[in-house]
């Protein structure tokens, strides 16, 4: 036991010092109403968490974890191929993974949060890994539109992806401070541009605006804040788009709603909750009321279902918002990773997960 503390114990160390040898200087933004005292905040303070339970959590992590939080069995994936990409109709949707999403409007290609990596991690050789393989590679994926990114957290800001996607993607839509770390990373500046809560950008006939979220952000130990975050609404015509990010449950989304709903479909985080930091991740039953309050028709929960992050088992996101759903009539896509959503008559899906369980 004290030699797996030890090895514990060093990877941690190995890492937080990678992470700390990879930050850079990221600049100020006086400008920004979100920007305080050299890094950005939420509308509400976020609530202090103890040394003790910081251990805790911690320790629970590594010496407490329940059973279920992996799939004993490989989880289904539906393969995915541009001539299938191609075939598919206009407002179309494909889950690769977590937040990776890939979206087909007016003909091209969007992704949010692309994560392509084994693990989401600063390292490859320890963090959590992958549940399954993404359903379609990065060379195999079409030229990309828009990269829509919603904050710098390694399960939604990879590193290799980025990297690998910078040659066939036209445009990476960031939070501020977001673009700064892309550009860092050698992505050409003129792709990259970053806004504020409450700004909207126009490409490739949609209009893409900058919503806020109740979350944080950080890489390594030098850059906590230093970056905002970000949900997003994504507007093509009179089609309308909500992609949350991570944020934990707050007023924003009534204000949202009110401004830019109703929403034909809403991507909410439902995924490595607990209650000891709602404050930045939702439970299942809060992220049925951001649905309503964002007056969203369809919910597909996302942040679920490709990595270890939290302490429940890893089909619960699943189930608890399905049930939550059908008692309020609300109506939940699940598709299997990779498998086509029509955003204009979406369906329920199977209960996929379930099959894993057999």
């Amino acid at each position: 036991m004290k030699r797996l503390l030890l090895v514990l114990l060093l990877g941690i160390l190995a890492v937080t010092a990678y992470t700390f040898c990879k930050s850079w200087s990221l600049p100020d933004f006086p400008d920004s109403p979100q920007y305080r005292e050299g890094k950005f905040r939420n509308a509400l303070p976020k609530p202090a968490m103890g040394l003790r339970d910081g251990l805790e959590i911690w320790w629970a992590f590594l010496f407490n974890k329940p059973k279920g939080t992996v799939p004993d069995h490989p989880i289904p994936v539906q393969a995915l191929d541009r001539t299938t990409l191609d075939a598919a109709p206009d407002r179309s949707l494909f889950r690769l993974g977590h937040s990776t999403i890939l979206l087909k409007l007016r003909g091209q290609y969007w992704l949010t949060d692309p994560v392509f990596s084994e693990r989401a991690s600063p390292v490859q050789w320890m963090g959590p890994a992958r549940f399954h393989a993404p359903p379609i590679s990065i060379d195999e994926l079409p030229p990309i539109a828009g990269v829509i990114l919603s904050h710098n957290h390694y399960d939604h800001l990879d590193h290799a992806a980025v990297m690998k996607l910078a040659g066939k993607t036209a445009r990476f839509i960031a939070p501020l401070g977001v673009g700064d770390q892309l550009i860092a990373w050698g992505v050409d500046a003129a792709k990259v541009e970053q806004l504020d809560w409450w700004q909207s950008t126009e490409a490739a006939g949609l209009r893409l605006t900058a919503t806020p979220g109740q979350h944080f952000s950080g890489r390594g130990l030098g850059d906590s804040d230093r970056s905002l975050w970000a949900s997003w609404v994504i507007q093509d015509g009179d089609f309308r788009i909500f992609f949350s990010g991570d944020t934990g449950y707050f007023d924003g989304f009534k204000a949202i709603g009110e401004k830019y709903g109703p929403f034909d479909l809403t991507m909410i985080e439902t995924g490595a909750y607990d209650q000891r930091w709602a404050f930045v991740h939702m439970q299942p039953d809060q992220t049925l009321q951001a649905h309503l309050d964002l007056r969203g028709k369809w919910l597909l929960p996302i942040h679920n279902g490709t990595f270890d992050l939290a302490l429940h088992e890893w089909q619960q996101p699943f189930e608890r918002i399905s049930a939550l759903a059908a008692a309020k009539n609300v109506l939940v896509a699940t598709p299997m990773m990779g498998e086509a959503l029509d955003m204009q008559s979406p369906t329920a899906g199977t209960r996929w997960w379930e099959r894993v369980q057999l």
